[in-house]
């Protein structure tokens, strides 16, 4: 038997959420540095390039939605978003490593009749990214990292789910301060719904309305995490976090407008 025909594909997938599953084209599993790699004959990766340049590396995965693993619901829901991915190939029959194929993270991923498609962005892919920020009137900082330093541990409570209509969710404590969950995140714990993050359009007492309606069915009483928001503009940065000093925008800074002003305008 030839070298070649010991060859096979395998995936490491690994969530933001701490989930890691492994497949291969194998037609059994095979374990791969300790991890079992399920047998996927539907997965398939498109032709792989590689190059020396600074252009992006990128490459498509396709598969049939036939794993126990990886289930159209979760693709709709985002769990997927995000994940890490290597791909490489193995030696089936001593699971040693052939060759590194590409690693990288799960960007846009498209549902069709005969499975799912997602597209992997290498690490090249951050040049692609612009190196220098635009200015804005709004801050260009999230609540409460290194760049906004506000301490968020306080601004984080628990909660449980009274009711659920569409978007709209009825939690059994209010906010502290009018809009505060605005702009913030839910995190789900426990339920279909465990594990994903959804963002909060707008908030008012002890209801907070999402900016997406819940991938799965909420039961009564389910708990989450509350995660307080910010609408980037520097009067509440000053007056309800006090954090001007480190509000990462130009308010002041005169627009487009100024350009077609006149005398006596």
């Amino acid at each position: 038997m030839s070298a070649l025909s010991c060859v096979a594909f395998c995936w490491r997938i690994e969530r933001r959420d701490g989930v890691a599953i492994g497949l291969t084209t194998h037609d059994r599993d095979l374990v791969v540095d300790g991890l079992v790699h399920r047998a996927a004959p539907g997965m398939t990766p498109s032709a792989i390039e590689r190059s020396a340049g600074l252009e992006a590396d990128t490459m498509d995965v396709r598969g049939a939605l036939t794993s126990a693993a990886i289930g159209e619901a979760d693709l709709l829901a985002g769990r997927w978003d995000g994940a890490r991915v290597r791909v490489f190939a193995v030696d089936w029959e001593t699971g040693a490593l052939v060759a590194e194929l590409g690693e990288g993270r799960i960007g846009a991923v498209e549902l069709g009749e005969d499975g799912f498609t997602a597209e992997l962005a290498g690490a090249s892919a951050s040049l692609d990214r612009p190196v220098v920020e635009e200015t804005s009137a709004e801050c260009r900082a999230e609540l409460g990292d290194r760049r906004c330093r506000v301490a968020m541990a306080g601004r984080r409570r628990f909660s449980r789910v009274v009711a659920v209509a569409d978007r709209v969710v009825t939690l059994d404590t209010a906010e502290p301060v009018a809009g505060a969950y605005a702009g913030g995140l839910l995190r789900w714990f426990g339920g279909a719904n465990g594990g994903l993050v959804q963002a909060i359009g707008a908030s008012a007492g002890a209801t907070v309305t999402l900016r997406a309606a819940p991938a799965f069915a909420v039961a009564t009483g389910a708990l989450v995490e509350l995660i307080e928001g910010c609408d980037k503009s520097f009067a509440t940065c000053a007056a309800r976090f006090g954090n001007a000093a480190n509000f990462r925008g130009e308010p002041h800074l005169p627009g487009v407008d100024l350009l077609t002003r006149y005398a006596g305008g």
